[in-house]
């Protein structure tokens, strides 16, 4: 029998401060996820490090790393804390379904989240499952207060997102990503998204 070669797996290490906490040292992050990558004899291709807030459009690190990815560069994303990572369980699960359509798997060092190992693989469906239940509780919320508000003689529209959520529509937009996979990444309704670029459309 032929000797089976063990390829290393490549790792980028991603780590994030909040622009908001002064004082905050990424090496804090860093140190541990060195080690860590050490002990798994993890080949670290780069660190990625964000001085920002959790939103997507300030994390320019963020998405060089995620280029890297959709370019095959690396075999796993590791993180101190997924929250350094996604704004919510929700963009967590976005972007791990998206790591898995590529091969890619997800290390999340503080919550013991590993992709690589039946656990954590198990980990993730379960989480990806209470996002969805979360999601539809949200939906059912909105729909009956709605259908209230409505028997009420209420006048019924859609809030105002924040700017920085509407310049999150349009930079993914710019990126190419098509209306529904912006509505699905940012959880944002699909009908918003639509309103939000169509105005954009118009106001040109």
């Amino acid at each position: 029998m032929k000797n089976q070669v063990i390829q290393t797996k490549r790792v980028a290490l991603y780590a994030r401060v909040s622009t908001q906490d002064k004082g905050q040292d990424p090496e804090t992050q860093l140190t541990q996820l060195r080690e860590y990558a050490s002990k798994r004899n993890f080949d670290v291709i780069g660190e990625f490090i964000d001085y920002a807030s959790g939103t997507t459009q300030d994390r320019i690190q963020y998405k060089l790393m995620m280029a890297a990815a959709k370019k095959r560069k690396l075999d796993v994303v590791l993180v101190w804390r997924y929250d350094r990572f996604a704004r919510s369980t929700q963009a967590l699960v976005n972007a791990m379904k998206e790591f898995q359509s590529m091969g890619i798997d997800f290390i999340s060092y503080q919550e013991n989240i590993d992709t690589t190992t039946p656990t954590g693989e198990l980990i993730f469906h379960v989480m990806a499952s209470l996002a969805q239940f979360e999601s539809s509780l949200i939906s059912q919320r909105v729909k009956a207060g709605m259908a209230r508000a409505k028997a009420q003689g209420k006048r019924i529209s859609r809030p105002t997102i924040s700017i920085d959520r509407q310049n999150e529509i349009f930079e993914l937009q710019k990126s190419g990503l098509s209306m529904n996979k912006i509505s699905k990444q940012l959880g944002i309704a699909y009908g918003t998204v639509y309103n939000y670029l169509s105005r954009s459309k118009d106001t040109v």
